[in-house]
């Protein structure tokens, strides 16, 4: 399940390294070039509600199937597109499956690993780490060895329908199917310190902090390896390996998933979004070396992918009561990427208004601050792994 995710990964990564090859074939804009680059994330956000729901009536098996095989059926689709239009529309459909994938894949891992939720988040994410290294440094280079930026959709669409019949056969429904309830010393679990609404206040902060990560983080994802090839001269190579240096990053969820499970998960979250701030500056003002550039995307990665994304993603599934879990997945899912999806399309405006740099400023460092204020109101006493507060019962005196 988690090498599926890989794909996954893999699948996303490629399109913003081989996108000056598409936008030279193809006639595309900065602008369009940026929206095409993560308008995947609109299909996955939309499809993100809807699949948490359809988590708590059909198995997490069937829709991970359903979901993998239609983004691998749209990233092979990606291939034939002649224009905006329908390039658009398999973009974004291949992020409904992703979508499917991703909600079923989280829900059954968390729910298998309570105890470990964070640090089980966190193994996927560092499963998406490998996609996102391998990806692009793959990518670039069937690219510039066939000539052709279409042979790396090709391959990576045929990986992911393989990984359909792999999990069909291997995966066992008695681990996808973990009823996530677990149980004390004395058999139950106190709950009521949970907020039986879904949409309760530490929710929706989370979900605010969120949005803010998904529109920050696919900013630079979307436009990083153009702003190293037209602004800072990098080769198509030079820019692959920049931009797989982020999937190297997102290896860290395992150790961020730890420390979330052992931390304050609210104080982490805070101090990974500061660091994030100065380090999504540095990448667009800071050095031009190859070097350099290469360590701030591991950093980059390491922050926003391994740290933010495990712990926000965990602390939404904590923030409701264990039946919720699905729900609590596909909210997250909607949270994260509908606003993504307009991230390139937003970062190039900027860019076009006060340049690369400027760009960074208010997207990468001025808007992660709002998802610091959110998080200083969420209250980790009411998430589902605390232990309830007991009322002191009175003694009668004899």
């Amino acid at each position: 399940m988690a090498a599926s995710y890989v794909v996954n990964a893999m699948d996303r990564q490629v399109f913003p390294v081989v996108l000056p090859n598409i936008r030279s074939d193809l006639g595309f804009s900065l602008a369009q070039g940026g929206l095409l680059a993560t308008i995947f994330t609109l299909g996955i956000g939309i499809a993100g509600v809807p699949s948490g729901y359809l988590l708590d009536r059909i198995s997490r098996k069937t829709v991970m199937l359903i979901g993998i095989l239609l983004y691998s059926a749209f990233t092979i689709l990606t291939a034939h597109a002649f224009g905006f239009a329908d390039m658009f529309g398999y973009r974004a459909l291949s992020g409904v499956g992703e979508a499917m994938q991703n909600a079923a894949l989280f829900s059954a891992v968390g729910a298998y690993f309570f105890a470990n939720r964070a640090l089980a988040v966190g193994s996927l994410n560092f499963a998406y780490g490998l996609g996102g290294f391998i990806g692009p440094l793959l990518g670039s280079h069937l690219a510039t060895s066939t000539g052709a930026w279409q042979a790396p959709f090709y391959l990576f669409g045929a990986i992911g329908l393989g990984f359909v019949v792999l999990i069909a056969v291997v995966v066992k429904r008695k681990f996808t199917e973990q009823v996530d309830v677990p149980v004390s010393a004395a058999g139950s679990r106190d709950f009521d310190h949970v907020p039986a609404n879904l949409f309760n206040r530490n929710m929706l902060l989370l979900g605010v902090a969120a949005v803010v990560v998904g529109v920050a983080m696919y900013g630079y994802i979307g436009l990083y390896p153009t702003f190293l090839r037209e602004q800072l001269g990098f080769s198509t190579g030079q820019a692959g390996f920049a931009a797989s240096m982020f999937g190297l990053g997102a290896l860290c969820g395992i150790p961020a998933g730890w420390i979330g499970d052992r931390f304050n998960q609210r104080n982490v979250m805070i101090g990974s979004l500061l660091v994030g701030c100065v380090v999504g500056w540095l990448l667009f003002n800071g050095p031009t070396s190859v070097g350099l550039q290469d360590l701030l995307s591991f950093a980059e990665g390491a922050v926003a992918s391994g740290f933010l994304f495990v712990n926000i993603y965990s602390a939404m599934q904590r923030a409701a009561r264990p039946h919720m879990i699905g729900r609590a997945s596909g909210l997250y899912v909607a949270s994260f990427y509908v606003p993504a999806a307009v991230a390139g399309y937003l970062f190039s405006e900027l860019v076009g208004w006060v340049g690369w740099g400027g760009a960074a400023l208010w997207q990468l460092t001025v808007l992660p601050v709002v998802a610091v204020v959110a998080l200083l109101f969420v209250d980790p006493r009411r998430f589902n792994n605390a232990t309830p507060a007991r009322t002191a019962v009175p003694v009668e005196p004899r």
